[in-house]
């Protein structure tokens, strides 16, 4: 949707003019900036507490490789659809109120997940999971730039950045490690770490009464319509070359957290569940610590790193699987890691930093809905695929399709410094 297209009854006001006439910052908005990031990294961990626990649900019902696929891509879908839906609306109803609406949603989700493991009931409960996470991926990005700005006005946006981006890389991460260390050592895999979690959203629900409420409402509230994707945010070849980029950073982490505990259990021979979780938290991980030391490069180093390590750990990871060997397996995932992180870094601090105020969610929702495509089309495209071959040539071909995309994000930046020089 194009908020420029609205009519309103008094110009939208400039972020310097927001920032004058906004307050001075309390401890209210020193505080809620750090509790929204908890409440971001605890509804992103939800959102993946299923990976280490897919191959049990395998042995359980006896469902295949490409039905993992189908349960991972119906999350997908319930992200994207929710992206488009209500991922912008908090540029006008408040930040906090799309908050609250998405963590309803993921505790439905964990209620789901408690009543029975039956693949029907878990088909559901991911795709009311991906309904959470996309009203709550734009909104908390959003909501974090607004309280830092109230906080540090003028100041660099770069511990926005890296916190925003930490929380929910960090968060997809945090998830499968907590669920496959509770599925290996405390007995009930497929209750116990949903009834952990269903807690912590349930406290995630209650401090986000404490945060302050950073959007003012319109004197005329805009008519509702679906998200629309626009590339006109100030700077069109940026925003298209940022949503390449997410597009190709989500691609590789959906890899890690849709068919990779299935083959390091299988083809591997490793069924730990915290084995599981643990090298999908190892690759977050490396992607969120990738984020923080590269914070304070230049945009086109950042860049730089960040397409050489993805492309080079993605063809690292093809050869690991060729050998089925572990520790080239899980160095290629961390390298693949740093560059997809540092990478959609980057994309969120472009977008973030060229779009209006009165758009930022709108902006922000259209990037995760972009990157949220390459979330879901290449790793259900695998799953597809390892219907007809194994899953490790089906590999090969992903890593073809993401070192090609890579290009075209080097390609669009280029031709981006070139047009601005």
């Amino acid at each position: 949707m194009s908020m420029s297209s609205i009519t309103r009854t008094r110009p939208a006001p400039t972020e310097d003019a927001r920032v004058a006439d906004a307050p001075r910052p309390s401890s209210r908005h020193v505080g809620g900036f750090w509790t929204v990031a908890a409440v971001f990294v605890t509804a992103m961990a939800f959102s993946t507490v299923p990976t280490p626990l897919y191959p049990l649900y395998q042995a359980r019902d006896g469902f295949s490789t490409f039905t993992v696929t189908v349960v991972f891509g119906v999350y997908a879908v319930g992200v994207l659809v929710s992206l488009l839906l209500a991922g912008h609306v908090s540029d006008w109803i408040g930040r906090r109120k799309v908050l609250a609406a998405a963590l309803a949603l993921e505790l439905i989700a964990a209620v789901l997940f408690l009543a029975t493991p039956a693949l029907p009931v878990l088909l559901v409960a991911r795709l009311v999971t991906g309904l959470g996470v996309g009203m709550l991926t734009a909104t908390a990005t959003a909501y974090l730039h607004d309280l830092h700005t109230a906080q540090r006005p003028g100041a660099s946006a770069q511990r926005f950045e890296i916190v925003s981006t930490a929380a929910n890389i960090g968060g997809l991460g945090l998830g499968p490690l907590v669920a496959g260390l509770l599925a290996q050592y405390f007995g009930a895999p497929l209750r116990l770490p949903y009834v952990v979690f269903a807690g912590l959203l349930l406290l995630s629900a209650a401090v986000l009464v404490l945060v302050p409420e950073t959007v003012e409402k319109p004197d005329v509230r805009p008519s509702y319509r679906p998200q629309r994707v626009s590339a006109d945010h100030g700077d069109r070849a940026g925003y298209i070359g940022a949503a390449a980029a997410g597009f190709a950073s989500l691609a590789v982490f959906g890899l890690f957290t849709s068919l990779v505990p299935g083959f390091v259990g299988g083809t591997l021979h490793h069924p730990s569940r915290a084995l599981a979780g643990l090298i999908v938290f190892t690759v977050f991980g490396a992607a969120v610590a990738a984020q923080t030391l590269c914070g304070r490069l230049g945009a086109p180093a950042r860049r730089n790193i960040g397409l050489f390590a993805q492309g080079a750990g993605v063809v690292a990871l093809t050869v690991g699987m060729h050998i089925a060997n572990l520790p080239v397996f899980l160095l290629a995932g961390i390298a693949a890691g740093v560059g997809a992180g540092v990478l959609f870094k980057s994309a969120v601090g472009s977008v973030a930093a060229m779009a209006a105020p009165a758009r930022r969610g709108e902006a922000l929702a259209g990037l995760f809905l972009v990157s949220y495509l390459g979330l879901a089309l290449l790793p259900v495209g695998l799953g597809v695929a390892s219907r007809y071959t194994t899953v490790t040539t089906a590999t090969t071909w992903f890593t073809g399709v993401v070192v090609a995309l890579l290009a075209v994000v080097a390609v669009l930046t280029r031709r981006r410094a070139e047009e601005g020089a």
